[in-house]
């Protein structure tokens, strides 16, 4: 089935920003026609008229619909994952030498097996998703990364990231089903992450000013491990603010904290 969305904005540049913002496509590859141009009228004042387009969007049925939990439904069954948690997530805090303590007494990660069983489970997901879509797989800092290239990345992706989020979910649990030492997963789709991860770190900015404005707690909605991993990481140094995740399960919110202002010694000379 076919939706069709409509999208205003000041001129034609920004509409089709607007929109392939909040539909995760790219630019170039919306379907659209356009109902007006826009123009600014009498000196920008009188009979300014918005530009207005009308986005044809293909829908994903289940995919799109409360992703995350579908999906882990959808394929639990055939990766043998039932009843399972997720691997803990360690803490932004973690130093690299705690984390190679801990790994000492565990035997070695075959990296070849699992990026063997990594690329098959994140292939299967995205021929059921899409068509011409191929994995190509890296290691980058320990971490396996499966990238998807062709097919339709807006499906890819999906709303908000949830169809890649539950991908890259999924992909971790099957990679890990018979490592006893964690492996990081990730799961990119045409830069994606990049992408988001600049968003995220510019919207950290923003609030960590706010923040240390008001001279109050500012909370971050729910976000998954990887994003406000993101966001530590970006204000560990911050000299105003600190950061910590409150709450409980896989989407906790992040709260940025004003660090306590020292008070200037009034007998000081």
């Amino acid at each position: 089935m076919t939706q069709i969305l409509e999208f205003e904005g000041k001129n034609m540049d920004q509409v089709l920003e607007k929109a392939s913002n909040e539909l995760n496509i790219p630019v170039e590859k919306l379907e659209y026609d356009v109902v007006s141009y826009g123009s600014s009228g009498i000196f920008g004042l009188v009979g300014a008229k918005k530009a207005k387009i009308r986005v044809k969007k293909k829908r994903a049925g289940t995919v799109h619909s409360d992703t995350r939990s579908k999906a882990v439904d959808l394929v639990k069954d055939a990766f043998d994952l039932n009843d399972e948690e997720p691997a803990p997530i360690e803490t932004v805090d973690e130093t690299v030498e705690e984390t190679i303590e801990k790994s000492n007494d565990k035997p070695p990660v075959d990296m070849d097996n699992a990026i063997e069983v990594g690329s098959a489970a994140v292939q299967r997901f995205a021929d059921f998703i899409t068509d011409g879509a191929q994995v190509v797989s890296e290691v980058q800092d320990q971490r396996l990364l499966f990238k998807i290239e062709g097919g339709n990345s807006g499906l890819l992706i999906g709303k908000r990231g949830q169809t890649l989020e539950a991908m890259q979910y999924l992909a971790e649990k099957i990679v890990n089903k018979q490592n006893q030492q964690r492996v990081r997963v990730l799961v990119d789709v045409e830069g994606y992450l990049k992408t988001r991860k600049t968003n995220l770190q510019k919207m950290a900015t923003k609030m960590a000013e706010k923040a240390k404005r008001i001279n109050k707690p500012v909370t971050i909605g729910q976000m998954n491990a990887y994003d406000r991993r993101t966001v530590h990481l970006h204000l560990k140094s911050h000299s105003a603010v600190r950061t910590q995740s409150v709450g409980e399960g896989y989407y906790r919110k992040l709260v940025i904290f004003p660090k306590k202002r020292r008070r200037r010694n009034r007998n000081a000379n």
